[in-house]
């Protein structure tokens, strides 16, 4: 069967297709629309469509949308309950009615589409999906939170021989996405966006406010309660645009070490109920490496494994593959997470020589990158089908020296974006246990945090956190054989086996996604030199172009 699902409710709309169980395409709507997670997260937008995402993960897969046999939607309408503390109040009722229409908006987005094949998938289930149908293992238990779907937060449970079975939810207001998201915004951060910033400040923290905190939040039988805080009481608030003290460092280490300790808590009741050794996740708050780590490490799951595009555009995922097996359509895992868009060499000769700029195809791009990179140069790296969610894997990166401790901040100059944030290593999958420990290995999502061995710290300063530790990528040479040469000729020219790997962007943008993206961006910001499929665009100042 052809399956479309879409994520079109609250933010970073998304699709993606799945023939016959097997995930074909997968894309947000910003990488089309280049506007940051496509739309704000506010019940007016609800009636917006990834319309550009659908069409094209249909082509990709040389349909129509007549030919499709059913389209999830990753919101079930008839689970609103009206009034319920923690929706948008009475404008609730405008993100319910759009999503009840969402048949006729999706048959206007698609020429064709007959509306009786769109069926309403639970948000969280849609979530659920997402991961453990897409899971390196099969039966397994699942861990889904976020900040809201209808009217709950949080969905626990398994899934055997396809099929799930709920154990526990919580319903609003309680909930630690929303929890999350009022401190973004009271540090002065955008809401239902910049929450991985609040993630990276923390490190810089001290968690002095935790008992206080925990008096809030705190698991309460197979769920949690979330008690309103008084943000105030503990740092004041952060104007938009001015970076936070050392006071709210402490508020957000104190407020990550609380969710780390209640999603410790939640995974032990469910792992006492279900007894699986492994566990998968999605959410947004799967999305925090940090968690996550302490999960692995600390958990009593063998295996914790969370789906790259764990937020919301990854409920389109979900949504399809759980039709699918509903219909008794069960598929491989996912093997990777390039289901986007990709061009042909031709294609990106021709948008070269449209730009008019110079360029060389070299024997191997990967050395002239390596070489790039152990001169100290900044490159743009765009190679293949672009990432579905929000890490940077090798398709659409940033590259740079990790020997240098300066280009963190170089690095976050070029993108606009605050010093205390991070950056993070691409290491050789077959190297990675010599630097990185107490994350799982491998590790090919940047999902997870390592800590950083302290003989490699003065080594790899640029990718190393204040706290010692990395979100780290590892490289299967098998997979992705073009980073892994690049990996390995910079080793050879350097002796260290790992780059620094950001997204290809620059702040309150998405993602670079087209050949016209990254010339953009390459001419946009200071970067040395592009690397587009075989060729390279180089500054003139490096010369060398022919």
């Amino acid at each position: 069967m052809r399956i479309l699902g879409v994520n079109a409710v609250f933010h970073d709309p998304a699709a993606a297709l799945v023939v016959d169980g097997e995930i074909v395409a997968a894309a947000e709507e910003e990488r089309f629309s280049r506007r940051k997670h496509g739309k704000r997260p506010v019940p007016f937008s609800a009636w917006e469509q990834p319309a550009e995402a659908a069409a094209w993960c249909l082509a990709e897969a040389g349909i129509s949308a007549q030919d499709l046999d059913a389209v999830g939607y990753s919101y079930d309408p008839a689970l609103v309950e009206p009034g319920l503390a923690g929706h948008d109040g009475k404008n609730e009722c405008l993100r319910t009615d759009f999503a009840r229409r969402a048949p006729a908006f999706l048959k206007a987005a698609l020429p064709g589409l007959d509306p009786a094949t769109v069926r309403f998938v639970r948000h969280h289930v849609a979530h659920a999906a997402s991961a453990a149908l897409a899971a390196p293992f099969d039966d397994c238990a699942v861990l889904v939170a976020d900040g809201r779907g209808e009217s709950t937060s949080y969905l626990a449970g398994e899934y055997r021989d396809g099929k799930f079975e709920e154990i526990a939810e919580q319903r609003l207001p309680h909930s630690l996405g929303l929890m999350y998201e009022d401190l973004t915004e009271h540090l002065g951060f955008a809401r239902s966006s910049d929450e991985y910033k609040v993630m990276a400040l923390a490190s810089y923290g001290k968690p002095r406010f935790l008992d206080r905190i925990a008096e809030s939040v705190h698991t309460n039988g197979m769920g949690f309660r979330t008690g309103e805080i008084d943000w105030a009481s503990f740092a004041p608030a952060v104007e938009p645009g001015r970076e936070p003290g050392q006071v709210h460092a402490d508020l957000t280490a104190s407020v990550q070490r609380c969710l780390e300790d209640v999603l410790l808590e939640l995974a032990a009741k469910i792992h006492e109920h279900t007894g699986h050794t492994d566990l998968a996740m999605a959410g947004g708050i799967a999305l925090n490496c940090v968690a996550n780590t302490r999960l692995h490490a600390e958990g009593p799951f063998d295996r914790v494994w969370v789906q790259p595009a764990a937020g919301d555009a990854g409920t389109a995922l979900g949504a399809a593959l759980q039709l699918a097996a509903d219909f008794g359509e069960r598929g491989g895992p996912m093997t990777g997470a390039d289901l986007g868009r990709g061009w042909t060499d031709d294609q990106l000769e021709n948008a070269l020589k449209t730009a008019n700029v110079r360029y060389e195809r070299p024997d191997d791009v990967a050395e002239v990158v390596a070489g790039a990179l152990a001169e100290d140069r900044i490159v743009a790296w765009f190679q293949g089908r672009s990432e579905f969610g929000p890490r940077a894997l090798g398709h659409r990166s940033l590259l740079a020296h990790p020997g240098h401790e300066a280009n963190l901040e170089r690095l976050n100059d070029v993108k606009g974006r605050e010093q205390f944030r991070p950056v993070a290593p691409m290491v050789l999958a077959e190297r990675a246990d010599e630097i990185f420990s107490r994350g799982p290995l491998p590790s090919p999502y940047m999902l997870f945090v390592h800590d950083v061995a302290p003989r490699w710290r003065d080594r790899i300063p640029a990718v190393t956190h204040v706290d010692g530790t990395a979100r780290v990528q590892t490289v299967d040479a098998g997979e992705e054989p073009l980073v892994a040469r690049m990996l390995g000729a910079f080793e050879r020219r350097t002796g260290v086996p790992a780059v620094v790997n950001t997204s290809l962007n620059t702040a309150g943008r998405p993602m670079v996604d087209s050949p016209r993206d990254a010339l953009e961006c390459f001419g946009s910001a200071p970067i040395d030199l592009l690397a587009l499929g075989p060729f390279v665009v180089r500054r003139p100042c490096l010369g060398g172009v022919s």
